[in-house]
């Protein structure tokens, strides 16, 4: 099966017209609004890329799923479930583990890449890992760069 490298430029698309509100009892401030487009989904299902924006307002984010995202436009003040603040603008990033809380502050307008990813059973997480070692030691997993 061949693989396809996938490259774009997320500060140019176009999220379209159509809005999103966040959950009501999410939000703490204003009336922020979001527009998503997801790029891609790998293979196995377990993760997606995703171009997200949001209006500004302030509201908590509930992470039912492991997310890294990277800015790419606005700011973000983000507080931590300890009230600890901090701020995120283009080119930072952050890793939000599946069931983390946290109050985004958005001044005026936020764009992020994110990679959302299920996160598995510690046990068949191992398990994968370990399969995937002994592939490489019999020369069928291919070179690992770690």
């Amino acid at each position: 099966m061949s693989k396809q490298i996938v490259t774009a430029t997320p500060i140019a698309f176009d999220l379209g017209p159509g809005t999103v509100p966040i959950l009501p009892h999410w939000v703490l401030n204003g009336s922020p609004l979001t527009r998503t487009k997801q790029l891609l989904r790998s293979r196995d299902y377990t993760s997606n890329i995703v171009v997200w924006e949001c209006s500004a307002g302030s509201f908590n984010w509930h992470y039912n799923q492991d997310e890294m995202v990277v800015i790419v436009a606005g700011e973000v003040f983000i507080t931590n479930e300890k009230g600890e603040e901090r701020r995120l603008g283009p080119c930072d990033m952050a890793f939000f583990p599946a069931g983390t809380v946290v109050k985004w502050r958005v001044p005026q307008c936020v764009r992020k890449v994110a990679i959302v990813r299920e996160t598995l059973w510690w046990p068949a997480g191992f398990a994968l890992k370990a399969y995937k070692k002994l592939l490489r030691m019999v020369g069928l997993g291919g070179e690992s760069p770690l």
